[in-house]
């Protein structure tokens, strides 16, 4: 398997062209598996059960339509996406556990930082309570979401990923409902006060990606 980092803002589109033509090389067996590591300029991205409603700005930031799982999601600088180019039919063609694969390395990765990451029924991502907001009137802790899961397989390879949100501008988020959920807010490992940089997040997501998908990796820049 291939770790691949970009270290300058990459295009969406260009992105979609370079996943679409790994994961087919992949399915021929003519490629590893891949990782990929960057960022994207500011963005929204409307996934398959994206509701327009959930677009409350739509002329701020490019729109791209794309065949992920999931609705309105924000990319932007400040944010580590990783998309996951990985074969299920060597790693069992489960595709919820795989789901909760990622969510768990997510969980891992953000412990590095001793951040306390929680899945909740019926939220795909990755969430932190916030005990330093004030309750909910039911007495309930604030959540706010720090990283975002949405996954599309094509011949049993996977496309799309996740993303972390480092420390991007959090006002961003607010052109859009993120996945639908207007209830909850949106965080960043800055946000909640630690000075986190992306080669950190990126030493953590290899260390804890064994543990997490069970696999042998190289590295390419």
């Amino acid at each position: 398997m291939e770790w691949k980092t970009s270290d300058t803002l990459v295009d969406y589109d260009e992105a979609i062209a370079v996943m679409e033509a790994r994961a087919d090389a992949i399915a021929r067996g003519s490629a590893d598996e891949l990782i990929w590591l960057l960022e994207h300029p500011p963005l929204y991205t409307a996934g398959s059960s994206a509701d327009p409603k959930d677009l409350t700005d739509p002329d701020r930031f490019p729109v791209h339509k794309t065949r992920r799982g999931g609705q309105y999601t924000y990319h932007g600088p400040g944010q580590r996406v990783v998309y996951l180019m990985l074969d299920l039919t060597k790693r069992g063609r489960d595709i919820r556990k795989f789901v909760c694969q990622v969510e768990d390395w997510v969980i891992a990765t953000l412990a590095e930082f001793n951040v306390k990451g929680e899945r909740r029924p019926g939220r795909v991502g990755v969430w932190v309570v916030r005990e330093d907001k004030p309750l909910h009137a039911d007495g309930s802790h604030a959540e706010d979401k720090i990283a975002a899961v949405g996954i599309r397989m094509k011949r049993w390879v996977s496309l799309h990923g996740l993303s972390i949100n480092v420390e991007p501008d959090l006002d961003h988020f607010s052109g859009i409902v993120p996945c639908g959920i207007s209830d909850h807010g949106v965080t960043s490992l800055v946000d909640l006060g630690l000075p986190v940089s992306m080669d950190d997040i990126d030493v953590a997501l290899k260390t804890t990606f064994d543990d997490a998908f069970g696999t042998t990796s190289t590295e390419r820049a």
